[in-house]
């Protein structure tokens, strides 16, 4: 009777006093804000990101600028702006993490590492790290398979207002004789087409002062041959088809000479070591979504790597070495991912490789090339589950590779199942706060160089089994005051079997499978952005790393030593202060005490660093130009320092930049 009398009153009223029904009501805005979560938080696995404007504002130049920023990180950096520099995950070695260019990975069959320093930051959007795998559906079967993916996504094009073209011009100088131009033009085709060109130069003569220690003893040395001169070009086209299908084709090619300047030992810092290389690969990325259910990717790529290794000295027959390498891959993914249900999805990628490798290496000898052919097939089955607090995210790869030669005994085909599983829980209902734990196998495959170069090759050689285990707490969106800070922890336990390393016999090094490692570590973030005033706000960032990497392998000499090149205390910092006026920019990286020999000993020791960098910035804007200035002085302390030991790292370097935009 209650219901029915509110009822009969409520008709009544709207009747003579209704002021919606049959009228347009402007209505006020409404607002609803929800806290953003960044992917490092909600990720099943360890991810680190930085972006074009944070990598921009502190200055950084190349690839392994930003990837020393992460945490769990080693860069084996062998000094100079030509020096190569390779990258180490949770210490499992270089060769266990795979470089992604805008979703297709970057491979070297014959080293099994890639130089990241040769990569410009130039047109890139961001750059990422995922220790174990990443837990997105959608993946090749390579990035599956590898223990550690640094992926980089270029930047697509984007045109203001009604413009068809945007252009870039950038001019970079500094210390040592660098000079850097490039150039990058965006073009608008159709409604759904845009191309993408890019171009960049590069010289340095590379010479630099460092100071030479011995015992009580310091004098004053300059380095050289560390010379480079570099060219790379990278062409775009990007289409959207009518049923939002795309379709990504890329053409990229990179050139250097360089010279090696070698260690410095005994006060001889002579080199006459020369490094021609040449690297071409085009690749096409087509993505289609089919229906609510179903989706694909596929992948396609072609790498054509060319090497020359020069050096001059009086022990070789005729007075000069030349080794000449060719590389060629065939690539080829399929992913397809289906959807069943809203909060369950699963995807299979099947990625097919083909690879040969020529040399002249031991042409005029008794001994011929190997001159191998490696085949492998990749499949990846992965499945994740979203309920209200927990993500569950598991995987399979299987991997068969077989080879053959055409001087030497064939290895035996290799086959093996890789597992891993990922969970997140999200403790609290209302806030980003998440405790992950994941467990992944994965193995590496013997180079061409492990298993063929000259005399210390082994073709019995077994892949390199790696176990990793993490457990981390990710909080993001907290709130102190008016800033937003996220923090995430991981710790982590990796156990390596059948480490391929080069083993002495009798006469000759071998490369042989001796070693069993432990690994074990924290890694720690923090970030947080802080307003101070009207259009002024503070940005600032940490990493830390502690790690304990130790030689298990019974019988060893080193047994329970910390291996080589690996400090147990790494943390890097940076802040970054906004205005109106100028951008400054300030980062340090630390890497405590280590040793070049699994030793120990203090005649091995590396002594702890500290690397100092300022960058003032501004973006200066005159009608429809806009042109950017930047400074940057690094290691502003002029501390000496080594990374590699006897490869003495350059002092104070300034650099200057000014990009302009039409």
């Amino acid at each position: 009777m209650v219901l029915l009398c509110a009822f009969t009153l409520r008709a009544w009223t709207q009747a003579f006093n209704d002021t919606i029904t049959g009228r347009t009501h402007h209505i006020g805005e409404v607002r609803v804000e929800r806290k953003r979560v960044e992917r490092s938080v909600s990720s099943a696995t360890p991810l680190q990101t930085v972006d074009k404007e944070v990598m921009q504002q502190l200055g950084m130049t190349n690839l392994s600028d930003a990837v020393k920023r992460f945490a769990g990180v080693n860069v084996r950096d062998y000094g100079g702006i030509g020096g190569m520099k390779t990258v180490s995950v949770h210490n499992l070695g270089a060769h266990h993490t795979a470089v992604s260019y805008d979703g297709v990975t970057v491979s070297n069959t014959q080293a099994g590492q890639i130089d990241v320093g040769r990569f410009s930051l130039d047109n890139v959007q961001t750059v990422s790290l995922a220790i174990g795998a990443d837990d997105r559906l959608m993946q090749t079967a390579r990035h599956f398979a590898s223990a550690g993916i640094i992926a980089i996504q270029t930047e697509r094009p984007v045109f203001e207002d009604e413009n068809r073209y945007a252009l870039r011009f950038r001019l970079n100088g500094g210390s040592f004789g660098q000079v850097n131009p490039s150039l990058r033009y965006w073009q608008k085709i159709g409604r759904q087409t845009a191309l993408s060109v890019n171009g960049n130069y590069m010289r340095a003569d590379g010479t630099y002062k460092y100071t030479l220690v011995n015992g009580r003893y310091r004098s004053e040395e300059k380095r050289y041959n560390s010379d480079i001169y570099a060219i790379n070009g990278e062409a775009n086209l990007y289409q959207t088809f009518r049923d939002e299908s795309q379709l990504d084709v890329k053409a990229y090619w990179y050139y250097s000479h360089r010279g090696l300047p070698g260690a410095v030992t005994l006060y001889n810092p002579v080199s006459n070591e020369r490094l021609h290389d040449e690297d071409f690969f085009t690749q096409a990325v087509y993505r289609k979504t089919l229906s609510q259910q179903w989706q694909i990717h596929a992948r396609v790529k072609y790498t054509h790597s060319w090497s020359r290794y020069e050096d001059t000295d009086p022990k070789y027959q005729g007075g000069q070495q030349n080794d000449i390498d060719r590389q060629n891959e065939y690539y080829g993914s399929v992913t397809a991912g289906w959807t069943p249900v809203r909060n369950f999805g699963l995807s299979v990628a099947q990625d097919l490789v083909f690879n040969n490798l020529r040399n002249n290496i031991n042409v005029g000898s008794s001994q011929r090339p190997a001159n191998p052919d490696r085949f492998t097939s990749l499949t990846a089955l992965t499945a994740k589950w979203s309920l209200p607090r927990t993500d569950v995210w598991a995987n399979l790869v299987a991997t068969y590779a077989t080879e053959r030669v055409e001087t030497g005994t064939n290895p035996d085909d290799r086959k093996r199942l890789s597992p891993t599983v990922a969970v997140t829980y999200r403790l609290l209902g209302d806030e980003a706060l998440h405790v992950r734990a994941m467990y992944k196998s994965t193995f590496r495959m013997p180079t061409f160089n492990d298993l063929y170069y000259l005399r210390m090759g082994n073709t019995a050689l077994r892949p390199e089994k790696a176990h990793e285990y993490s457990l981390g707490l990710t909080w993001g969106g907290i709130r102190i005051g008016h800033a937003d800070i996220t923090a995430t922890v991981d710790a982590y336990y990796n156990d390596v079997d059948d480490k391929i390393v080069a083993f002495p016999s009798t006469y000759v090094w071998k490369m042989a499978n001796f070693g069993h490692v432990n690994i074990h570590g924290v890694d720690a973030t923090v970030s947080a952005d802080i307003p101070l005033v009207s259009k002024v706000n503070l940005l600032v960032s940490a990493a830390y790393t502690y790690q304990k990497a130790v030689d298990k392998t019974k019988g060893s000499a080193s047994y329970d030593r910390q291996l080589p090149y690996t400090p147990q205390h790494a943390a890097n910092a940076s802040a970054i202060l906004r205005t109106p006026w100028v951008d400054v920019g300030y980062s340090v990286l630390m890497q405590g005490k280590r040793w070049s020999m699994a030793q120990n000993t203090p005649e091995y020791l590396i002594k702890a660093y500290w690397e100092h960098t300022l960058t003032l910035s501004h973006l200066f804007t005159f009608r429809r130009c806009r042109l950017n200035v930047t400074g940057k002085v690094q290691n502003l302390t002029d501390e000496d320092y080594e990374i590699i030991k006897y490869f003495p790292m350059p002092g104070r370097s300034w650099n200057l930049s000014a990009t302009l935009y039409l």
